[in-house]
């Protein structure tokens, strides 16, 4: 493990049908937004644990007593957490403050961005040998990954999320709070019918995920499935 004294901590919420990815239910239905949602946080955990740079930490929502994250522990080896706090904000604020009290760094990044891989998340490590914090900025305006050496709750406050300005907020505040914050090569992430759609003209596939038009399809992580069964028509209504 290349760095021992680091922490990579996973948000990410149970998969109940009807409340994740719930923007595209309109083109997945409720049950097929759910299984995408479980197949991201699945792939997301396979290749971070498999990456072996950091102890990784699992932080749940509503609670990590759901039977998906127990299932995650099992398979995954990881060390699961609570989210604590009211918004997503207060949340990541308060999973980085706990990591960095006993360690030198943390990195933590959400389920979204299939495209993330090693590489991109040793850059994130490295980065923070040289600066405050690291970003990966989102190439819709937020961001995938945000990593620091030290506990800063006030880069978290008063933050659009979900919004296109989260990017240029962080960077605002980052700024007025005199944090030195490092910035990677935007990634897509995946969130909205147009980003499939942006996955299927640039890539052909969705790095270990099939789409259905009312479903998702399990193919196991790491491979790279056509994304045929969703057709242009389907992303644009």
């Amino acid at each position: 493990m290349e760095y021992p004294d680091a922490r990579i901590q996973v948000f990410a919420k149970a998969p109940e049908v009807g409340t994740v990815k719930t923007r595209l239910i309109p083109l997945l239905g409720a049950e097929g937004a759910a299984a995408l949602h479980r197949q991201l946080v699945e792939h997301t955990l396979g290749w971070i644990t498999a990456a072996a740079l950091a102890p990784v930490e699992l932080w749940c929502a509503p609670s990590p007593d759901h039977p998906f994250f127990a299932e995650c522990r099992v398979r995954s080896g990881v060390e699961l957490q609570r989210q604590q706090g009211g918004d997503l904000g207060e949340r990541m604020a308060f999973s980085l403050h706990h990591a960095l009290a006993r360690h030198r760094q943390a990195v933590l990044v959400g389920t979204d961005c299939p495209r993330m891989d090693r590489d991109h998340l040793a850059r994130a490590l490295r980065a923070l040998g040289r600066a405050d914090g690291v970003v990966g900025p989102a190439e819709d305006g937020g961001y995938v990954l945000i990593g620091l050496r030290r506990p800063a709750p006030g880069l978290f406050r008063e933050v659009p999320w979900g919004s296109d300005r989260v990017l240029a907020v962080t960077r605002r505040r980052a700024a007025e709070l005199a944090i030195a914050l490092e910035e990677l090569a935007p990634l897509p992430d995946l969130d909205r019918p147009e980003d499939l759609m942006r996955i299927a003209r640039r890539d052909g596939g969705l790095w270990g995920l099939q789409i259905a038009a009312h479903g998702v399809t399990h193919q196991g992580p790491g491979l790279l499935d056509p994304l045929a069964d969703v057709g242009v028509a389907d992303l644009q209504r």
